[in-house]
């Protein structure tokens, strides 16, 4: 289980994380979301030790990062978003070497190596050097020194970049196996892979927590009113009149007549459902009825709506540019 409370980080007057209060519970997967510089590395951070938060508390498994470090980091595994690889040492020697920091011992050492290797598929790699990995064989080696010691907690940014589509298929699959018995933050710029992997959602912008909950809460909250889109063979004629008359529909909006019929985009007010109405009016004006069906809005959607807020006007604009992820970056930023 992670905890983390009222977290604030700054460097001189900018806060790269501000306030922020999320839970996720034990064997959740969590998509952490927002644009870059919004503060998901350095929250991340501040989780794995790496960081010490200039405000509130974080808490790994039952541990807080700060007064119990140790037992914190010892059920935490760690992908960061460049993996921590050795150019000189060879695979298994990395990850012997990783092994052996983590305090596996020596009988159960291979053991483990070789299992992280396989759900990793990296073993044909294992005797080459990790400076002369490609990128997505890099990133799969990081992945694999994470989980190696079975941790209660995986926090991994980034997990599926530089991977070709096969690979982040298996990767998705692995994480959602992994699932149950870890707990997991899973930090990522492919939204499909959130609806497709996480349980819960946290979008944070500008240092700040925008939204929590599941995709599919998430969708339906954030769009209030249902959309249904219908293809409808109207024989011509113009069926916003006799569509607007059934209660419950807020605007409707028709396409130009085509080979499959007409293409209608039908609002509700609320969250009513209103298909059954809208198929008994079409067949009363005897029409034909082609395709029926509840859109739904993409995350993509939803979160381009909760992170690209209007701008403040004024000479302060420039001050969150530049990647706060990065403190070199925001003490420049300070400085300036």
């Amino acid at each position: 289980m992670i905890e983390v409370q009222h977290v604030t980080k700054r460097y001189g007057p900018v806060a790269a994380v501000d306030d922020v209060s999320f839970r996720v519970e034990a064997g959740q997967i969590l998509g952490f979301l927002g644009p870059n510089g919004a503060g998901k590395t350095t929250t991340m951070r501040v989780l794995t030790g790496y960081l010490p938060p200039t405000e509130g508390t974080a808490t790994v498994a039952g541990f807080d990062v700060l007064e119990e470090p140790i037992e914190a980091k010892r059920r935490t595994g760690y992908l960061p978003e460049s993996p921590p690889l050795y150019p000189d040492m060879t695979v298994r020697e990395y990850l012997t070497f990783v092994a052996r920091i983590n305090g596996l011992a020596a009988s159960v050492r291979r053991t483990r190596i070789d299992q992280a290797m396989e759900r990793t598929s990296i073993g044909d790699v294992a005797d080459r050097h990790c400076g002369k990995l490609s990128k997505g064989y890099r990133q799969r080696v990081g992945l694999a020194q994470a989980i190696l010691h079975n941790p209660d907690v995986l926090i991994l940014d980034e997990p599926t970049a530089g991977l070709d589509p096969k690979q982040i298929i298996e990767t998705r699959e692995l994480i959602k196996e992994l699932a149950g018995d870890h707990t997991i933050i899973l930090s990522t710029h492919i939204l499909p892979e959130v609806a497709q992997t996480c349980e819960r959602v946290v979008i944070i912008n500008k240092g700040r927590v925008v939204a929590e909950d599941s995709p599919d809460n998430l969708t339906g909250r954030l769009h209030g009113a249902v959309t249904i889109q219908m293809q409808v063979d109207t024989a011509g004629a113009d069926p916003t009149a006799a569509l607007l008359a059934i209660p419950g529909v807020a605007s409707v909006s028709v396409g130009e007549p085509g080979g499959d019929g007409r293409t209608i985009e039908v609002q509700s007010e609320q969250d009513g459902d209103i298909r059954r109405e809208l198929a008994n009016a079409v067949v009363a004006n005897g029409w034909g009825l082609l395709e029926l069906r509840r859109a739904r809005r993409s995350l993509e959607e939803i979160f381009l709506q909760l992170t690209t807020a209007e701008e403040p006007a004024g000479e302060e604009e420039d001050a969150g540019d530049e990647d706060l992820d990065d403190p070199a970056a925001a003490r420049e930023n300070a400085d300036e």
